[in-house]
């Protein structure tokens, strides 16, 4: 029967299944948990439960999917299907970050130089606030830094920044790397390549996280720091939870390549995890050059 809807070429209609309302008790559990955390009535444990109910979702549902692949139910309408179902997706996330990247742009180009007396006067600082200056990082009008001064200091660029991003790239490298061995068929190098690809991931989290510690510590930067201390923790933050969820999703296609899962014709999955990789290197790269550089 399996055989059959892959070479019929029978699209393939899943059975009834418990993991969409699952996916939703979890989701909302969650979300409840955070919103307790939010206002203050519960500690942070109370999102534990909400984690636990999504793991065991995440696991339960793609290990169903990855049996009905395995069985050969998955035919070339259906793979054709997963395609574009990935390309929207990263289309989405495109949409996502270029919103967070048009607030930085607004703030530093449009509403700072407005604030600091460039261009109409109606609504200028004269009379708003006579004292701002116009620069950037902005830590105004009022300085909002941590530090007895309200002052801050920003993480500079060719220092642990600079590292992060040789890294990812060097990251993205590998994961090239180890596709074009699985479709030669070398399954060694696969194998190799594609762990170098996931540790460099979390090695990039690692890091990031220490720097957000230094920040926090040592510079006064924090995310409550202004518009610019807003705009570098929201980018970088979601930023570095894509490259978690990356470096997670690149852990389970190495489980399922040392189980000699995907052959060198069908590896969709494979695929769209190392575009997904790809787009959160594009995106530091912007990051890099106009949040921690430009």
């Amino acid at each position: 029967m399996a055989d059959a809807h892959a070479s019929t070429g029978k699209y393939y209609v899943p059975h009834e299944s418990r993991w969409p309302i699952i996916a939703s008790a979890s989701f909302f559990t969650l979300l409840l948990g955070a919103v307790c955390l939010l206002n203050d009535w519960t500690p942070a444990w109370a999102m534990l439960p909400g984690f636990a109910l999504v793991v065991f979702m995440f696991i339960g549902w793609f290990g169903t999917v990855i049996g009905e692949n395995q069985q050969g139910l998955y035919g070339l309408d259906v793979d054709r299907s997963f395609r574009m179902g990935m390309m929207w997706f990263i289309f989405s996330e495109v949409m996502f970050f270029a919103a967070f990247f048009g607030a930085l742009f607004y703030a530093r180009v449009l509403s700072v130089p407005w604030l600091g007396g460039e261009g109409t006067k109606v609504m200028g600082n004269e009379l708003l606030h006579p004292l701002f200056e116009n620069a950037w990082p902005t830590n105004g009008p009022a300085a909002l830094g941590p530090r007895p001064d309200g002052t801050f200091e920003v993480i500079p660029a060719f220092g642990l920044p600079a590292l992060n991003t040789l890294i990812l790239l060097t990251s993205g490298v590998t994961v090239t790397i180890a596709h074009h061995a699985l479709r030669a068929g070398n399954r060694a190098v696969l194998n190799i390549f594609l762990f170098l690809t996931f540790a460099l991931g979390f090695l990039f989290v690692a890091l990031q996280a220490h720097e957000y510690g230094e920040a926090y510590e040592k510079l006064g930067l924090t995310l409550s720091t202004g518009i610019y201390g807003s705009t570098f923790f929201m980018l970088t933050g979601f930023h570095g939870f894509h490259v978690t969820i990356g470096a997670i999703m690149l852990v389970c296609i190495w489980l399922r390549t040392l189980n000699g899962h995907f052959t060198p014709q069908r590896h969709f999955v494979f695929e769209a995890v190392a575009w997904y990789w790809h787009f959160v290197d594009v995106v530091w790269l912007g990051l890099f050059v106009f949040v921690y550089w430009i």
